[in-house]
């Protein structure tokens, strides 16, 4: 059967069609610059890479298009044959801790969250609405990024901080990159051979955060009520004394929104190096001795390795340590590094085989205390996964329903 992996932004659609159980990979492609000038889209199947430019108005319009270019291709005969559509949301809040599908009172919870991710959630319920206006028939899901993180215990999730506001405004740690961090640890299960693991997964890009897992299931993780808390980041400051917030508004004499921006866009690796949100300038930059990069390196690099051994205490120790996402994927440095820093763990890297971008492999020793692994991530899979069981358990449910009328 087919699914639609779908990841809508404000201005943007990415999307994979799978053929499931299968997994296979039919088509892939993003909507770029929707209900704007010079919009386009690009596709990929059958191993070509096609670009076209077209009008894109609005994110009706781009699935409209995506069916065509489904049907062009022959990766359907007819739209009926998309059984079920993934729909990546952001914030799930404490409503949704997993995959569920997307009615007209889920819509609504997922609207009612979006003061807590104002960029992504309204996307995502235009991605919905879209999609259902376009294909009636199918499925559709909601795959949110927070709901891995719901079986973290109330001592972890909880803020030191009025328990009213808790109550009543919602605040807690949430956590993000659920779906990441979940298929990277099902996949090192799937290595180790077993499934009573304690994990650390580091899921490093310009967004980056570091997940506890324990037999599967997410015992903490860095990020909190929104993705700027945790680690240093591209452009996010990370955890900082919170009373630095307010005297910073007080000296700039800035908004609430003003220092949002700041905080979250013009903070991190680039507020530090003043070069570039992106680690791939900061390694340039150290190369040609620029200490601003340098520094930006260390404190982000110090971060990590302060969380990754903080895991490894609340676990009682851990069985793998996986890298994935951007950095944790493609940088041989930053990974060396963080390990480098564990060495007193009995973490033993091998300089050879960590020498490399984007592929699976072991970067520790054998006589290394715990293997270090990169996974690549694969949100879409992911996705796809947890839409089409959830549609498997739909049509049981069906079967059942119609068995017992019989």
């Amino acid at each position: 059967m087919i699914v639609l992996s779908v990841n809508a932004g404000s201005s943007s659609l990415k999307f994979q069609a799978f053929d499931m159980p299968e997994e296979n990979v039919l088509i892939s492609g993003t909507f770029e610059r929707i209900g704007l000038k010079e919009s386009f889209y690009t596709i990929k199947v059958n191993g070509e890479k096609i670009k076209k430019e077209v009008e894109l108005k609005n994110h009706e319009r781009a699935f409209e298009i995506l069916m065509e270019e489904l049907l062009e291709n022959n990766i359907v005969e007819k739209l009926d044959e998309i059984k079920a559509i993934g729909h990546r949301i952001v914030q799930g809040g404490p409503y949704f801790n997993k995959t569920e599908e997307m009615t007209d009172e889920n819509i609504k919870k997922v609207k009612e969250l979006s003061v807590l991710a104002p960029l992504h959630n309204p996307a995502a319920i235009t991605g919905i609405k879209a999609a259902k206006a376009v294909v009636p028939n199918a499925l559709q899901t909601g795959v949110f990024d927070t709901a891995f993180h719901q079986t973290i215990e109330d001592e972890n999730y909880l803020y030191p901080v009025p328990f009213e506001w808790c109550e009543k405004y919602k605040v807690r740690k949430y956590g993000f990159h659920g779906t990441s961090h979940k298929y990277v640890a099902y996949r090192m299960n799937e290595i180790l051979g077993r499934y009573n693991t304690k994990l650390i997964t580091c899921h490093i890009g310009n967004g980056a955060s570091i997940s506890a897992i324990k037999e599967g299931q997410c015992v903490n993780t860095s990020m909190g009520l929104t993705p700027n808390a945790g680690l240093m980041m591209g452009s996010r400051c990370g955890d900082i004394d919170a009373t630095v917030v307010t005297y910073m508004m007080q000296q700039l004499g800035c908004t609430a929104e003003e220092m949002d921006t700041i905080l979250n866009k013009q903070s991190g690796l680039l507020g530090i190096s003043g070069v570039s949100s992106d680690s791939r300038d900061i390694e340039d930059g150290m190369k040609i001795g620029n200490p601003r990069c340098t520094i930006a390196q260390q404190m982000f690099t110090r971060r990590i390795i302060d969380h990754i051994a903080k895991y490894y205490v609340e676990l009682g120790g851990c069985d793998a340590i996986v890298f994935t996402a951007g950095i944790g994927e493609n940088s041989a440095h930053t990974r060396r590094e963080v390990l480098d820093g564990l060495a007193v763990l009995g973490i033993k890297i091998d300089e050879e085989a960590n020498d490399c971008r984007g592929v699976e492999r072991l970067i520790t020793t054998e006589d290394s205390s715990i293997p270090c692994y990169i996974i690549p991530t694969n949100e879409e899979l992911m996705i796809a996964r947890d839409t089409y069981m959830l549609y498997q358990s739909k049509e049981k449910e069906k079967e059942l329903e119609a068995n017992e009328i019989i």
